[in-house]
């Protein structure tokens, strides 16, 4: 099985370079508004976000960065077909502007204008990240009324584009190839995530400072999770705020497709560092999955517990029907491309590709 991964250096608002209903799946997590770090890029996007800032108009800055927002999430319309599902990870704000404290609800804003696009808004994940310090307050400290909660929490808000899940054709491999196991599932799709951590990503040393500065990445388990739980091998996954490619990486390992949007070709050119090693990065996620299972396996053996079926691919025991068919993927080999290739998308600009190549993911050391 082969993929092909592009990215576009330009302005996400505008993703020209990609065809109507030609991608399954968005995973991406935005600059969130009201964060002090994204105020330089918001209002260079838009120069009355800056004048609203220096005047203390918070409310109004909030909605000028949303606004810039809306462009993305049009586009995101355009591009999804029909039964697409969009997963956007995005945290609340926290910030005093002319004197007075408060929150600026970016989860919600992002509901609102997904909601007017006609998207149907699915179940949500809360991302319980762990506190930075000891401290669990802001404000006037051990004295009432003043004291604020801190915020330790992001949303994975989930849509799908129209009212109808995808269809596939009946018995469709791809589909159940890319099963995950009963107990992925019950972790996967509980409504809040206590089990990921955050993490900063290695771009390198003190010379790349300044990109690691803007890069607030999410961990490689949150998109590769969100791939597995809402596509099939075979899909094309888009982010359009790339960063440090985290996203692509996570559809290398899953096999699926990829595309993404970069303003900055710095990260994009960084990510070519990164690529040689993902045929090793998706055969230790592959065999951590399988490991998990069998742990999990012997776990439930120790409760009493049987299992009905087998593994078509693993010697392993699975606990429902439909996990009989799951075979995961690893890269065997990864080359960069020429970016212009006939594959359903095209368009003019800085563009990077790349292309890999997939096999079932084979026994782990032991021979299992």
């Amino acid at each position: 099985m082969e993929t092909t991964h592009r990215v576009f250096v330009g302005d996400s608002r505008d993703l020209a370079a990609i065809d109507d209903d030609s991608v399954e799946l968005v995973v991406t997590s935005p600059p969130y508004p009201m964060i002090e770090m994204w105020d330089e890029l918001f209002t260079a996007l838009d120069p009355a976000i800056g004048d609203a800032l220096e005047s203390g108009d918070g409310r109004a800055a909030f909605d000028a960065m949303h606004a810039q927002l809306d462009r993305v999430w049009a586009e995101l319309e355009r591009v999804l077909v029909d039964g697409g599902i969009a997963c956007i990870n995005v945290g609340d704000a926290t910030r005093t502007v002319d004197g007075s404290f408060r929150v600026y609800p970016n989860h919600a804003r992002v509901l609102e204008a997904f909601e007017a696009r006609g998207f149907d808004p699915l179940p949500d994940v809360l991302w319980r990240k762990p506190a930075n310090s000891a401290a669990k307050f802001m404000g006037s400290g051990m004295i009432p009324p003043n004291a604020y909660v801190t915020l330790e929490h992001e949303y994975v808000l989930l849509f799908r584009k129209g009212g109808e899940s995808r269809g596939f054709e009946p018995g469709a491999d791809r589909r159940y190839e890319a099963a995950y196991f009963w107990e992925e599932r019950n972790r996967w799709f509980t409504d809040v995530w206590t089990d990921v951590q955050g993490e900063l990503q290695a771009l390198g040393g003190d010379a790349e400072a300044d990109l690691r500065d803007r890069s607030a990445a999410y961990p490689l388990e949150i998109p590769y999770r969100l791939i597995c739980m809402y596509s099939a091998y075979g899909d094309t996954v888009l982010d359009p705020f790339w960063g440090t490619g985290t996203t692509t990486l996570a559809a290398m390992c899953a096999g699926r497709h990829s595309l993404g949007s970069e303003l900055e070709a710095a990260f994009v050119e960084r990510f070519d560092d990164r690529v040689p090693d993902v045929p090793a990065l998706s055969r230790s996620v592959g065999r951590a999955r399988l490991e998990r299972h069998r742990e999990f396996v012997a776990s439930r053996r120790e409760d009493g517990k049987g299992f009905e079926y087998e593994a078509d691919y693993y010697d392993t025991p699975v606990v429902t029907k439909m996990e009989r068919g799951i075979r995961l993927r690893e890269v065997e080999a990864i080359e960069s491309v020429d970016a212009d290739t006939d594959d359903g998308n095209s368009g003019d600009g800085d563009e990077y590709g790349y292309r890999a190549e997939h096999v079932p993911l084979g026994p782990s050391e032991d021979g299992r």
